[in-house]
């Protein structure tokens, strides 16, 4: 058996019951009784923790496997700057005007392969998962 109660509500409380339940499709009764059942339980603020806490830990695991993908770009990236300085002579004087019409021409090269790679999807990281055979794989190492 339920027992009946009349409440007044301010108007722009109501406004937004009134829209919860029209978008949830549910009366806005059933709302009422469920957002005063959860406010009365002993334990809501224990449910409401652990719910922060489940949040947390998979903000935290993201944020690892970001500071993961950041570390392999970076280390990447320094691997091909030392393997270019290391492996590139230096060009004489006269040549210097020619190597930079070139070498605009292969940047503006560079950054349409990358608008397409973007495009595709497909990141290093994935790439590299891909190169190594799963027996190989290990976990990457780096000191900081």
């Amino acid at each position: 058996m339920r027992t009946k109660h009349t409440f007044r509500l301010p108007p722009d409380l109501a406004g937004k019951l009134a829209d919860h339940a029209s978008r949830k499709r549910v009366p806005q009764a059933l709302i009422v009784e469920t957002a005063l059942a959860s406010f009365l339980s002993p334990d809501s603020s224990e449910r409401m923790e652990a719910a922060l806490g489940r949040r947390l830990d998979r903000i935290t695991r993201q944020v690892e496997r970001l500071e993961r993908h950041v570390t392999i770009s970076n280390e990447a990236l320094a691997l091909f700057v030392r393997f270019w300085l290391t492996a590139t002579p230096p060009l004489p004087d006269t040549a210097q005007p020619a190597a930079q019409t070139k070498g605009r021409e292969r940047y503006e090269g560079f950054v349409e392969a990358l608008g397409r790679r973007l495009a595709r999807g497909q990141t290093l990281a994935q790439e590299i998962s891909l190169d190594i055979e799963p027996g190989q794989a290990s976990p990457i190492v780096l000191q900081k």
